[in-house]
């Protein structure tokens, strides 16, 4: 069976974030080829295009981990209406220097979660006109705007609900069915190559 390494940004930093606790539960919903790895934010500095001709080792290692994964989830929050500062400034990072984008032509998909009735719709908005940018091959629908409470989500990837439950594991298989008719079009090798 083949095997497809998805990478996923977890949006926010916070260590008691809701979009990690909903990032847990999308990975225990997928299909069993689906293999994830986190791709870490929270260590690179503010992209400056002063840095393009010699990435920092931070910012070389998350486009080595992009480049080493054949589609990419984002599960975000919303910080006043928009994506989160450390999320656009990895996007910043990895789709550097010019000429060197490391989401050109990957397949995509974006979810979050938020306390808000909303559930990141605007956040959403925004990370999708940004990946529209960076020439990401996106997941268009199903659309998946998440409200967080605890009792939904207990912890460790858990799930309360089963229509929630649901949801979330048709998100992930239509997810895997983008990620094959993508690459069944593009074809990406899951490598190191590309790299500043």
């Amino acid at each position: 069976m083949t095997t497809y390494k998805v990478g996923y940004f977890v949006g926010s930093l916070s260590s008691t974030s809701v979009n990690r606790e909903l990032a847990m539960a999308l990975i225990r919903s997928a299909p069993q080829d689906l293999e994830f790895t986190e791709l870490a934010i929270g260590n690179l500095p503010l992209y400056s295009p002063d840095h393009d001709a010699d990435y920092p080792p931070e910012a070389r290692a998350l486009k080595d981990a992009i480049h080493r994964s054949q589609a990419i989830l984002f599960v975000t929050p919303e910080y006043n209406r928009s994506i989160p500062g450390a999320l656009k400034n990895a996007i910043d990072w990895a789709s550097r220097p010019w000429g060197q984008n490391s989401f050109d032509h990957i397949p995509a998909a974006v979810i979050g979660a938020s306390i808000g009735q909303i559930g990141t719709a605007l956040a959403q908005q925004s990370l999708r006109a940004v990946l529209s940018f960076c020439n990401a091959r996106q997941m268009t629908a199903p659309e998946a705007y998440i409200q967080y409470t605890p009792e939904l989500f207990p912890g460790n990837g858990a799930v309360a609900d089963e229509s929630t439950r649901v949801f979330l594991t048709d998100f992930m298989a239509q997810f895997r069915d983008h990620i094959v008719r993508v690459l069944t079009v593009l074809p990406r090798e899951a490598s190191t190559a590309r790299t500043v």
